[in-house]
């Protein structure tokens, strides 16, 4: 069970300014798979010596960094009480793993069980009130996290995406048939014989830029975020070369929500209901069971709005704490 030394850097690069309320640190953990995780600490200063917190695990969204939106969660939930990380997913960011830019339903599921391991053996934490919060495609993950680990005893799942259900079916359900995917299946299948004859492995090109003229509007929305100074970062893979083409491929079959009816732990599914999005967000919480669940969704908000605010305050905070102040008290 040992740890690979990362190189961190040292100096302040997110994407939102520091807080003065909390302390911040680099800290290290592993998952099962061997792969060494950095991640932000985030510890409000207004703490009594040797308390026990409640902890939160924040990641996504699905090709960001722990530097842009997730740090920003990890950060205001941290001058809010919670002992919180924001962490980098397995191959990307600052993260092990090799090759990188690869994603995986199993493995980035089992980040956020590593995140849970690593809080929950910390002196500072109470291990039985960790939570976590999944963005954008880390929301369906973090659901699919909830579903597998008790441990988890309050998940928020904002502005999320169904990976899954997006590669298998396409934007909004539109490719869902046998014949597209196995059009993708043959697209991928040629493009790995490509990647291996030659050595290296071809990118997506993250975020579009520039901009069609006829892009949809939830694109602009991206690329307002990612590739201008309110998001970018040099480290994000939407911001740059994006994901590795083949690096999606599992989740193409392998879905993620199968037993989201079975959590039992509480969850909030946010959204905004302008958000192109939403359709998942609400799908998701109709699958799940018992009064502990949540569904809250902005007026007027659009996906990215819930990233940062998108300028108009999106972000509903108050009723983010008082979840978690309920479900991990």
């Amino acid at each position: 069970m040992n740890k690979t030394d990362l190189n961190l850097t040292d100096e302040w690069d997110k994407t939102f300014p520091k807080s003065d309320l909390v302390d911040h640190e680099k800290v290290t953990f592993h998952n099962r798979y061997g792969i060494t995780l950095a991640a932000d600490l985030y510890r409000p200063r207004s703490v009594i010596p040797g308390a026990r917190l409640a902890a939160i695990a924040v990641c996504g969204p699905f090709g960001a960094v722990k530097e842009q939106c997730a740090g920003l969660y990890a950060q205001t939930l941290a001058e809010r009480g919670f002992l919180t990380i924001a962490f980098d997913p397995s191959y990307t960011g600052e993260s092990g793993g090799e090759p990188r830019y690869m994603a995986s339903p199993d493995i980035n599921t089992e980040d956020f069980l590593a995140a849970v391991d690593y809080l929950s053996c910390r002196a500072d934490v109470d291990a039985e009130r960790v939570g976590i919060v999944g963005i954008c495609g880390w929301g369906g993950l973090a659901l699919n996290a909830a579903a597998l680990d008790p441990r988890i005893r309050a998940t928020v799942a904002s502005t999320m995406y169904d990976m899954a259900r997006i590669s298998a079916k396409g934007y909004f359900d539109a490719n869902d048939s046998a014949e597209e995917r196995r059009a993708q299946r043959r697209a991928l299948a040629e493009q790995r014989t490509r990647d291996y004859a030659a050595g290296t492995y071809e990118r997506t090109g993250g975020v579009v830029d520039p901009l069609p003229e006829d892009a949809p509007s939830y694109v602009c929305d991206y690329y307002d975020y990612y590739k201008t100074p309110r998001g970018y970062h040099p480290r994000s893979l939407n911001s740059n070369e994006g994901w590795n083409v083949i690096g999606t491929q599992s989740f193409l079959n392998q879905p993620i929500l199968a037993y989201a009816d079975e959590i039992e732990s509480a969850v909030m599914v946010l959204h905004g209901d302008a958000a192109h999005s939403c359709y998942m967000g609400r799908d998701a919480f109709a699958l799940l069971k018992g009064d502990n669940k949540e569904l809250v969704l902005v007026p007027g908000a659009v996906h990215t709005d819930l990233y940062d605010g998108g300028g108009k305050n999106a972000i509903p905070w108050d009723k983010i704490q008082g979840f978690f102040e309920m479900y991990l008290r």
